[in-house]
Parts: C-alpha cells; sequence; structure tokens
C-alpha cells in the first residue's frame, strides 16, 4: 500500500464506522452503557453551534443523556426561548444563559463558582435569591468565537439571567482539547457545577465528572487502536479566540 492511499483509508475507516444512536460518537468511543438518567429539577437546553458537532471528543449529547430533563439543539437562531426548548416558557428571567465572553470571576469581588452577573458584566446584587429562583439553564454549545456567535444571533438570551462560572480547576480536557482561558470547561464539566450548584446536589458533578473521565480515557485508548478515530490534537490551538 503507498502512503498516498493510507490517508484516503483511514478517511474511509472513519466514515464506515457506525454511530452509537444516542450518543452519536463512533461506537469504539461510546460509553453510553454507563450513563444512569438524573432526575433533574432544572431543566438543562444545549444549544449547539452547527459545526461543532465534534463526533469523538463533543460532549453535549453525552451531557444530555445524563438528565431527564434535558433537550439538544442544533442551530444558529431560534425566535424564542419557547421555540428552542419546544415547549411554552411563561417567564425567560427565571433560566440562565451561561456565556462568559470577557467576563470573568476572577475580576469580580467574589469567591462563588456560580456568579449572575448583569449586562454591563458586573456582578448582581442578592445573588443567592437570584440563583435560588432559577429553573432552567442555557448551555452555548461550540468554540469561543461559535459560543458568541449564538449569544449575539440569539437576542431573546437578553431576557434570561446572564450567568458565568469560576471552577476551582482547569477543564478536564488537558492537552485534548486546550481552553484559552482557564475557567472554560467543557460542556459537561459547565452543566455538572451548574446543576450541582444550584440543586445543592454535590453527587450530580460527581457523576457527570467521572463520566467524562471515563469519555477521555476511552478515546485516549482508541488513540493507540485506532487513530484515525482519535487524532491526537494538533500543535496549534485552533479554538483560541481572535482578539478583537
Amino acid at each position: 500500500m503507498s502512503k498516498q492511499s493510507e490517508p484516503e483509508t483511514g478517511t474511509t475507516v472513519v466514515e464506515a464506522m457506525p454511530d452509537c444512536p444516542r450518543c452519536q460518537k463512533p461506537l469504539p468511543l461510546c460509553i453510553c452503557d454507563s450513563v444512569t438518567a438524573i432526575d433533574n429539577r432544572i431543566s438543562l437546553l444545549i444549544l449547539q453551534h452547527p459545526q461543532e458537532q465534534d463526533r469523538a471528543l463533543g460532549t453535549a449529547r453525552l451531557t444530555a443523556l445524563h438528565f431527564k430533563n434535558a433537550v439538544v439543539r442544533i442551530g444558529l437562531s431560534w425566535p424564542s426561548l419557547s421555540k428552542a426548548l419546544g415547549r411554552q416558557v411563561a417567564d425567560p428571567s427565571r433560566w440562565a444563559v451561561l456565556y462568559l465572553g470577557s467576563a470573568k470571576v476572577a475580576d469580580l469581588e467574589t469567591s462563588s463558582d456560580i456568579v449572575a452577573i448583569n449586562r454591563k458584566g458586573e456582578i448582581e446584587d442578592n445573588q443567592r435569591a437570584i440563583l435560588k429562583d432559577i429553573e432552567g439553564i442555557v448551555l452555548l454549545d461550540g468554540t469561543w468565537s461559535q459560543a458568541k456567535a449564538l449569544w449575539w444571533r440569539n437576542a431573546w438570551m437578553l431576557k434570561c439571567q446572564r450567568v458565568i462560572l469560576g471552577p476551582k480547576q482547569p477543564s478536564r480536557y488537558g492537552k485534548l482539547r486546550k481552553e484559552p482561558r482557564r475557567d472554560g470547561l467543557a460542556t459537561i464539566e459547565a452543566a455538572g457545577l451548574l446543576l450541582a450548584g444550584l440543586e445543592k446536589r454535590p453527587e450530580i458533578a460527581e457523576t457527570l465528572n467521572a463520566s467524562f473521565d471515563r469519555m477521555l480515557a476511552r478515546y485516549r485508548d482508541v488513540q493507540t487502536e485506532m487513530p484515525e478515530l482519535a487524532p491526537k490534537p494538533k500543535k496549534r490551538d485552533y479554538r483560541r479566540r481572535k482578539r478583537a
């Protein structure tokens, strides 16, 4: 076999590999058999940018599988929160949207993991009361630029409460997918931190983080056995934001 034909063979193998119908990952990367859905009180809506459908390292669908009350939508814009969710929402202000943008918890006078901020990026007064009333969370699944596109294309998000995170540890992705900021997390990590904190159930974060660890371990194993399915990351950080 010539060297020229090797890339084509690898591509053929990837395209021919069947996907799991639940998480939509190639079957060798699937860990669905270890997932049991959590009965969550706070609803979860994951909006995924169309170009972010990373079959190997993405966590949006895996995250949704962990909750009985979770929805994943793929697209760029929706006319309202109700349309995106697929059911009527009486009060969008009781939903929170996780969007970091240029805001950082480290710049605010707080040590909290979850912080509600206003349109100016300033910390809201009466944090406890605001977070206690949250009945749903919107997560934006994509790179930094893709999350920004989702934020600006959906004006209804301004009716929701914006929140940011100040995780104590960096993302478990490590070198597999480097984040441009220390507070950047995988969707599954962000969901775990938010739902655990808002529902006062630390076991939610523990469950999701353990599942994420299994996913990454499986990915690293497959890197050795089937590198075409789980390629090593490029030296260049393709997820890094361009400076405005």
